[in-house]
């Protein structure tokens, strides 16, 4: 078992993340040597989760009290209603703060479930056991938590930190190659804004990343949550530098809630998404230049990550996309907040735009 461990110093937390190949069979004494201590703990599970990685969890909590509920993880159950669902069972079972919840399964399960954690009795001990190759680089680190709303995406949530995440590889050769490509889109945005020698190594190794051959999936995990983690560290509740691991995300959020959280959609893909029209608007803002944009764009092209926005969306489309990026809560102002790119390893943060500025980009990308 190669385990790799890095370690967060968040100002409200320290936490340990573990990343390796069959590292839940080592759940218990982790949890252990953590000296995370609890009697009754709450799974909560999306429903795509394997039975037998779920059997083997419960064998490594055998001297605890398990209580489990499952989640049907997309887009439009990421909400409030879900996040009071879990608040219930916990004060239905009189669960105490010194008791446990644990997230299994992706982004969606791991930010209602931290959510609900961090407002029961205001804080129970959360234990993030991301199962997807995006929760995995991604939002299980930093303590992002919230659920979505008719007005658009993470508008309602809060910052609280896990006491533990176990990554566990084996979780990722169950799912579907489209998930490991959004997955694989936060590890491709990780490298843009921090790390040009990661770049390289993604651009040549993305067919072992994909496939998860070992130690390629490893090393692409364990890198891109170490340039999250420096990034975290610094600016815990997004004041400033955390600001560029929004990356994209203006556009893709935008993205997402305009096609209604349809599964046409997933979040990574509309991240990959977002990435290329923030790429493209950085290069005709004069930010990027040309030859470090086609670098970038080759690499999109040739892996076949999605980028064409035409494959979605619709010129009459355009309007709805704006309405919910002046939503994002990023803005300060009725201008539109963008991080964009000056090259690889050198993001530019608080671009700010208006409305019609961003109308006139999109209008040339989805009418061209």
């Amino acid at each position: 078992m190669n385990l790799r461990k890095i370690i967060i110093n968040s100002q409200s937390q320290k936490y340990p993340i573990f990343i390796g190949q069959n590292i839940i069979s080592k759940l218990s004494s982790i949890i252990k040597k953590n000296s995370i201590k609890f009697n009754n703990c709450l799974l909560v599970i999306d429903k795509n989760v394997p039975k037998k990685m779920i059997l083997l969890i419960k064998k490594n909590l055998k001297n605890k009290k398990i209580f489990i509920h499952y989640i049907e993880a997309n887009e439009k159950n990421k909400n409030q209603k879900n996040t009071n669902n879990i608040i219930k069972i916990l004060l239905d079972k009189n669960f105490s703060r010194d008791d446990c919840l644990i997230s299994i399964g992706g982004g969606i399960v791991g930010d209602i479930s931290g959510f609900a954690a961090s407002l029961f009795k205001r804080g129970i001990t959360f234990i993030n056991i991301p199962t997807t190759l995006l929760s995995q680089v991604d939002s299980s680190i930093g303590g992002k938590t919230g659920v979505n709303t008719s007005h658009g995406k993470n508008l309602i949530g809060s910052f609280y930190q896990p006491k533990l995440v176990v990554s566990d590889c084996n979780f990722l050769k169950t799912l579907p190659k489209r998930e490991v490509i959004c997955g694989y889109g936060e590890i491709l945005k990780h490298s843009l804004i921090s790390n040009k020698n990661f770049y390289k190594f993604l651009n040549r190794n993305f067919e072992n990343i994909i496939s998860l051959r070992s130690p390629f999936i490893e090393k692409a995990i364990y890198e891109s949550c170490k340039i999250k983690k420096k990034i975290v560290e610094k600016d815990e509740k997004e004041k400033n530098l955390r600001k560029v691991l929004n990356f994209g995300h203006t556009f893709a959020h935008a993205y997402e809630a305009s096609l209604g959280y349809s599964t046409k959609l997933n979040h990574g893909e509309a991240v990959l998404l977002g990435m290329y029209s923030a790429l493209k608007f950085s290069l005709v803002n004069k930010i990027l230049k040309k030859k470090e944009h086609s670098l970038i764009i080759d690499h999109f092209k040739s892996s076949k990550l999605p980028y064409n926005l035409k494959e979605f969306f619709f010129s009459r489309d355009i309007k709805k996309i704006i309405s919910f990026m002046t939503k994002d809560k990023k803005n300060k102002s009725s201008m539109i907040n963008l991080i964009l790119l000056k090259k690889i390893g050198f993001p530019k943060i608080g671009s700010q735009y208006n409305r019609k500025h961003i109308e006139i980009f999109l209008k040339k990308e989805l009418i061209n």
